[in-house]
């Protein structure tokens, strides 16, 4: 029978590995659902008995033992899902968990779907959107800002700020309503003012939150820093060393690097999607030209670019030729300090930061440098402070923030009858909520929860 992805079948226990495949020391099998207690009773002896305790258990198919494990009852709702959840900490490897997994399956249980337990927690209540999101971002978090970040917003942070804005929308349309139902009450009408200033104060704070939409997409993503120059200035040799291996072929002959190399590095306050490129130069070799040209093209997706060259005259000759492809910061780098002389050291002194990747003289400050950078231009991470990191949260706010200039427009323009114009806080207050999943939106649901591992 083939399951209708678009359907939430809440009523069927659900199960999965919830770690990595391959080989390890260990495994975790999550069965939740109504019938999770009674069909994990079917393969356990002893059968536990407490909640929240573990216990040594063998898991049996029938006669045939699967392994031993260790087994923990979760009763809803107070558990991750807030369905009865039973939780088997096996050996690991292929074999031992796929076994668990197919043997509760033979007794009821269903293969859960991606995401499916963070669904039905969402759906019972026990996490909003954001707080699943948050989880599949410290999943993927490559960086500890991006931790930190992650573990806010689980926390409920950016969750709180939005329902604040709500109730303030809210209660800006309590006042309009007031006013059109209640016109003669003692206290009069509703000061044209009072409506405005609220208006006002709504749309300030809305696009504060909207302005740190760039910021968490760095965050998430990481902050592009191509290494850019001629060949043979030593830049796959930078690469490697601030990457702390070899990833880049290093030789004498210049041209050497043909395409663009990628890794992340973790800055301490950015991710840095570090980036080696070809080396910029005139060349007839169609191979060689073809990887000039995918530099060319992380060039003009750069956040920073790391000018590097040998000497001071061949370093601001680089940063000519990186400024007609780029407008990023460019950060000049003097490469190979091990090997430069006194003369070129007094003569480059204010050439820019000189390193070396064969002693690793320069590297931490360069690191320190680039965050500088960053930090000057998009803002500082703060993570104790709600930050918006996906597309859909910026697509909400911009939804809402439109929706409140309109009102506002219309209000003072005096254009519109309060009960029209009113409609433009309904959407937003909509918009928000839809952003938080305290109303049901089923595409929502499955664009965030599509992207899950299907353990989680």
């Amino acid at each position: 029978m083939t399951l209708d992805r678009s359907v939430v079948h809440l009523e069927d226990t659900i199960v999965a590995v919830a770690t990595p495949s391959g080989r390890g020391a260990l495994a975790l099998v999550r069965l939740s659902g109504p019938d999770a207690f009674a069909i994990a009773g079917k393969h356990l002896r002893p059968s536990p008995l407490q909640p929240r305790v573990t216990q040594l258990c063998g898991v049996h198919d029938g006669n045939e033992l699967l392994d031993q494990a260790l087994v923990t009852l979760f009763p809803g709702p107070n558990s991750f899902t807030g369905d009865d959840t039973v939780e088997f900490s096996t050996h690991g490897g292929y074999l031992v968990p796929s076994s668990v997994v197919a043997a509760l399956i033979s007794s009821g249980a269903r293969q859960a779907l991606p995401g499916e337990f963070t669904r039905r927690a969402v759906l019972n209540g026990k996490l909003d959107i954001l707080q699943a999101e948050a989880i599949g971002d410290l999943i993927d978090a490559r960086s500890q800002t991006m931790r930190r970040t992650a573990l806010g917003q689980l926390d409920g942070g950016l969750s709180r700020r939005l329902l604040q804005l709500r109730s303030s929308l809210i209660d800006l349309e309590a006042l309009i309503v007031y006013d059109i139902d209640f016109p003669e009450e003692d206290d009069g009408p509703v000061s044209r003012e009072r409506v405005d200033k609220a208006a006002n104060d709504i749309a300030l704070s809305l696009k504060a939150l909207l302005a740190t939409a760039p910021t968490g997409e760095l965050i998430r993503e990481g902050a592009i820093v191509v290494i850019a120059g001629p060949p043979n200035a030593g830049k796959s040799s930078l690469f490697n060393a601030l990457l702390g291996r070899s990833r880049a072929i290093v030789t004498e002959m210049p041209g050497t690097t043909r395409d663009a190399l990628e890794a992340v590095i973790d800055s301490g306050k950015w991710p840095l999607r570090l980036v080696d490129t070809a080396g910029l130069r005139e060349t007839n070799d169609r191979v060689e030209q073809l990887g000039i040209e995918v530099s060319e093209r992380y060039l003009a997706d750069a956040h920073v670019v790391l000018a590097c060259a040998e000497t001071s005259d061949s370093l601001q000759e680089t940063i000519k030729v990186i400024a007609k492809n780029s407008s990023a910061t460019v950060l000049p780098i003097r490469t190979k300090a091990d090997l430069v002389t006194v003369r070129d050291e007094i003569s480059g002194s204010q050439s820019g930061l000189a390193v070396s990747a064969e002693t690793g003289a320069g590297l931490q400050d360069l690191l320190e440098a680039i965050d500088e950078l960053l930090g000057r231009e998009h803002g500082e991470a703060a993570p104790d402070l709600p930050i918006l990191t996906q597309a859909r949260h910026r697509h909400a706010l911009s939804t809402a923030c439109s929706e409140i200039e309109q009102f506002r427009r219309a209000w003072h323009e005096d254009n519109l009858p309060a009960t029209i114009a009113s409609v433009h806080l309904r959407t937003a207050v909509t918009t928000l909520e839809e952003l938080i999943g305290t109303v049901e939106v089923e595409d929502v649901f499955d664009r965030v929860f599509s992207s899950f591992c299907v353990g989680k």
